[in-house]
């Protein structure tokens, strides 16, 4: 399974490209409190990227109940919930927290699975059947022992590997939100922007 890094970064990717798209993802906010609510947004995205994994600590199997269409599906009634108590609920920030939240799952699918039974139980529980890609673009990190001298090793080349692959797409993602948070502001102070 990809690292807790990997996951966080998945989920702040989701949140970037949110921010981007048309829609609000809270109340209407100057440029500045723009940028702390979008921040929010991206920090609970992280968030509940990495909260499947918290599996490890439960006494259920890994990998099933909360890598599941399911858990992103509960993910968004739990979030319809939580943002509706304060009255201000928008479609855009429920599925981008569900989009988060399954960012994990997309991460998992795609990794190389040395210990059986391979992948996630996508559909559970109405299908008890494992998905995964085949194609191994994260390698696999170890949990049990993370203090022995070879998992270390081992998960230090995987977390390089994650970088590699994640930052670039992080970098384009931040350099495109910049330039578009940029040209909203501008559009603010000319008083192009309708509330």
């Amino acid at each position: 399974m990809p690292s807790p890094i990997a996951h966080a970064l998945g989920g702040v990717a989701v949140a970037w490209v949110a921010d981007l798209l048309p829609g609000r993802l809270s109340e209407p906010y100057a440029p500045r409190e723009h940028h702390a609510a979008s921040s929010r947004v991206a920090l609970t995205c992280a968030c509940l990227a990495v909260f499947p994994d918290l599996d490890l600590l439960l006494p259920i199997a890994h990998r099933t109940v909360t890598h599941s269409v399911t858990a992103v599906a509960v993910v968004g009634l739990l979030m319809i919930i939580a943002t509706g108590v304060t009255g201000k609920v928008t479609t855009k920030i429920v599925l981008t927290y569900m989009a988060a939240y399954a960012s994990h799952l997309l991460l998992d699918w795609l990794q190389a699975d040395p210990t059986p039974p391979f992948g996630i139980q996508l559909l559970w529980p109405f299908s008890s059947t494992w998905f995964i890609s085949g194609w191994s673009v994260f390698r696999g990190t170890e949990r049990r022992h993370f203090l022995e001298l070879a998992t270390i090793k081992r998960n230090a080349v995987a977390i390089v590997q994650e970088l590699a692959i994640l930052a670039p797409v992080m970098a384009a993602l931040w350099l495109v939100r910049v330039k578009a948070l940029a040209r909203f502001a501008s559009e603010m102070s000319r008083g192009d922007h309708s509330p």
